[in-house]
């Protein structure tokens, strides 16, 4: 509650210095780039889900430009109530894989929220998009050379980028594996989840390792 007080203080100081400016010319400039946070991962026992929806709360409610997650470092006779240990460095790099599930994905906190297990934490091994697409593979094969762009997005494998670029080349001819390996840093991952001119992946979908074989291959 106090970080999101001193948000709120910093918030309404910004809408202030946005109105003198209207107003008076040279008015100075208040936080020109907008307000960021960092939340420290692993000093209390928030999970992974806890922490997204806060996140993105502050986000919706404060119109944040960036939260940050830095994991939780152990110093010196520190409190008795902080953990002795850091956790993985790989869990503040899938929660900033989800924050930009969030932020340029067109995924809905509670979406990315159900790719973390029955505890709450997201899986180490493998991504947050990858998680969530193997927990509604009914969702899936997408094809490529039809599918809007939010349902590409959905994709495991598919960045931005490169979803722009099949929507741009799928104009001029129905895409095959090859034209998407051209566009893509790899397929193996892409396969089960996609149909092309030439790919249909039958009953790859439901493997029951394909998350192990995913995991192999990536």
């Amino acid at each position: 509650m106090q970080i999101e007080g001193a948000i709120a203080d910093i918030g309404d100081a910004i809408a202030e210095a946005r109105d003198a400016r209207k107003r008076f010319r040279h008015a100075p400039r208040f936080a020109p780039a907008g307000q960021s946070t960092q939340m420290i991962v692993g000093a209390d026992g928030a999970s992974d889900s806890q922490i997204i929806g806060r996140a993105n709360m502050l986000y919706d409610r404060f119109q944040l430009r960036r939260v940050y997650y830095s994991a939780f470092s152990p110093i010196p006779d520190a409190s008795a109530v902080l953990p002795l240990k850091r956790p993985p460095l790989m869990r503040e790099h899938r929660l900033y894989q989800s924050d930009w599930l969030v932020r340029f994905y067109g995924f809905s906190t509670g979406e990315v929220q159900e790719a973390a297990d029955d505890k709450g934490m997201l899986p180490l091994d493998i991504d947050p998009k990858l998680a969530w697409a193997l927990k509604f593979r009914g969702l899936f094969p997408v094809d490529i050379n039809r599918a809007p762009r939010e349902a590409l997005l959905r994709v495991p494998g598919l960045g931005t980028r490169a979803v722009a670029a099949i929507l741009r080349a799928r104009c001029l001819h129905d895409l095959r594996l090859d034209d998407l390996a051209r566009l893509t840093r790899t397929v193996a991952k892409l396969r089960p989840f996609i149909i092309a001119a030439d790919w249909r992946p039958t009953s790859l979908i439901d493997r029951g390792d394909l998350r192990v074989r995913l995991v192999w291959d990536g």
